[in-house]
């Protein structure tokens, strides 16, 4: 086993593909794949099952994977020691599709001080926020949690070995257009978007109700539009007549042309970020969960912050 080695699984897990592993680390592809091979062949393990859509960590490989990174950091640490040199820095967050994630993620990026760095963000669906924590391939994952799907997402937390910290309560609200009809109440029902089509974020192969980013998935609603990406939404509600339902946390891009309004119910969601059981969170993590405390500090909507 060598530590070029374990480089190459780590890339290949993160990557989710021999072919763009091999791409980011300009290696072949061959040498990847007998790295792998060959570790699979020295320890007795399947590391990686193999689909039309790249590789997946068997349980087996994302245990390897845990000591893999630990040794890599270690040999890290130590050519940085007595080299002269800092270590190559690197954060990777997954979230739900929300500004402030972002937000908090480029101001990490804009204080960092070092030469040389990797930051990742990947906004997707639910399932596959939990599966990259669970993976490794991220550090830490967004999303909330309500009374309706707390009970299904805690026992896929512990099925995939991850932890739930809360960061923040909030009531739920509509976001609209500031043209729609509704835009200027002060609290509207369930009953009054009756007529309007409901914008949802698509999940994928995970699209239950119990992995909508939004609440009150559950509730029939006769249209309903789901799309993959921030940018489409943000331009549906900007020039259309529909709506979503989310914590009411605005992002600079929606305060012109969207408009917040409260739901009247007692429901309320809770946002936090996931971590791997087995890792401790970097100094970038800290940074990075401590920026997201601070954007959602200034925002109005937040009914409660945690620690």
């Amino acid at each position: 086993m060598t530590l070029q080695q374990l480089r190459y699984l780590i890339a290949i897990a993160e990557q989710g593909s021999i072919n763009a592993a091999a791409a980011r680390l300009y290696a072949s592809q061959s040498n990847l794949s007998t790295a792998v091979k060959e570790l699979e062949r020295e320890l007795g393990i399947t590391i990686f099952t193999r689909s039309n859509r790249g590789v997946t960590l068997t349980n087996d490989g994302t245990e390897l994977l845990g000591y893999a990174r630990q040794v890599v950091e270690q040999a890290d640490m130590l050519e940085a020691r007595y080299a002269g040199d800092a270590p190559h820095a690197r954060l990777a967050v997954s979230t739900q599709h929300y500004y402030f994630s972002v937000q908090a993620f480029m101001q990490v990026a804009d204080e960092f001080q070092g030469d040389e760095y990797d930051f990742i963000l990947r906004e997707c669906a639910t399932g596959q926020i939990i599966d990259d924590v669970r993976s490794f391939r991220s550090e830490a994952g967004i999303l909330y949690v309500d009374d309706f799907n707390r009970r299904v997402l805690e026992r896929a937390f512990a099925e995939a070995g991850v932890s739930f910290y809360p960061l923040f309560r909030a009531g739920v609200h509509v976001f609209l257009s500031e043209r729609h009809p509704l835009a200027g109440r002060a609290v509207l029902t369930p009953e009054d978007l009756e007529p309007y089509p409901r914008y949802s974020f698509e999940q994928g192969a995970d699209n239950s109700f119990y992995y909508a980013e939004e609440p009150f998935s559950f509730l029939p609603h006769k249209k309903v539009i789901r799309i993959s990406d921030r940018g489409t939404l943000t331009n549906l509600l900007t020039h259309h007549s529909g709506f979503t339902l989310s914590t009411g946390v605005l992002s600079e891009e929606m305060h012109s042309g969207i408009a917040s309004i409260p739901l009247d119910t007692d429901a309320t969601m809770e946002v936090g970020y996931l971590m791997h059981d087995e890792r401790k969170p970097s100094e970038l993590l800290v940074r990075y969960i401590d920026a997201l405390r601070e954007v959602i500090a200034r925002n109005p909507t937040v009914d409660e912050c945690l620690r």
